[in-house]
């Protein structure tokens, strides 16, 4: 339960492995943002063991940041382990190796506390490093999200929504697509989105970055999220959806066919 001194307030959540570095730039960037809606900024070190990181989180430590160590365990363990700690009404993560703005921090919280309905808010992001220019994210639509993972990570959210659902999936079979998972949990329990068209961070882009390693693995990952009992209704409207997508391009014919199948219950292709 929120404590009175956190409602209305933001922690920030950001997992740390390695890459001390990355983390000083993520840390800079809250302090250029930071205002009165910030409480917070726990940092997770999920087994560290480069020597300038262990150094860069003691700097943190002796600075006024909370930092929690653990074994490695991935992201999702670790943000679940600071989110479980956090004191704040509203959850911001944010990957140690991106940027924030400001916009989460000002007109985030401000729609989080006057709207109720609202359990989510996600806004675009500017890339840096190996790519530039702006990410536009598109405006919520519950089938896009069920298609394909839109919302990034660092999005503003009630803990009272990571409570509901369970938090992060710390089982998933390949890091990078979690938060797809828990995005689809949170739409399942009714939280609202509501998308800011607004610069909310810096994504940093690398070669051989952990979303571009799970692809391979993709139609693996897909699977495992939707084969979860709770996502049977997503599921359903998955496949259905590739089916019409693929009976557009059929003859009208074969078309006709499957629809008779298809009623009849059957498989068998006559």
């Amino acid at each position: 339960m929120t404590t009175s001194l956190g409602k209305g307030k933001v922690s920030i959540v950001i997992p740390c492995y390695n890459r001390g570095a990355m983390l000083r730039e993520a840390l800079a960037s809250v302090e250029r943002v930071r205002n009165e809606n910030l409480l917070e900024v726990i940092i997770v070190d999920d087994g560290s063991s480069e020597a300038d990181t262990i150094r860069i989180l003691d700097e943190a430590t002796k600075a006024g940041y909370s930092v929690v160590s653990q074994p490695n365990r991935g992201p999702a363990a670790a943000r679940n382990s600071g989110i479980r700690l956090a004191k704040g009404e509203f959850i911001l993560p944010l990957d140690s190796d991106n940027r924030l703005r400001d916009v989460y921090l000002d007109e985030g919280v401000s729609l989080l506390k006057n709207k109720p309905n609202i359990g989510v808010i996600y806004a675009d992001g500017e890339y840096f490093g190996q790519k530039s220019g702006r990410w536009h994210v598109q405006e919520f639509k519950l089938l896009s999200l069920i298609r394909m993972n839109f919302i990034d990570v660092c999005a503003l959210y009630r803990k009272k929504l990571w409570e509901e659902v369970g938090g992060y999936d710390e089982q998933i079979i390949c890091i990078g697509l979690e938060d797809w998972d828990f995005w689809l949990r949170v739409a399942r329990r009714g939280g609202g989105f509501v998308h800011l068209p607004k610069i909310g961070f810096d994504y940093r882009v690398e070669s051989g970055a952990v979303l571009g390693r799970a692809f391979p693995r993709y139609a693996e990952i897909v699977n495992y999220i939707f084969n979860k009992p709770e996502m049977a209704r997503y599921k359903l409207v998955r496949e259905t959806v590739e089916e019409l997508r693929t009976w557009r391009v059929l003859a009208p014919a074969r078309f006709i066919r499957k629809l008779w199948r298809n009623a009849r219950g059957t498989r068998k292709d006559r």
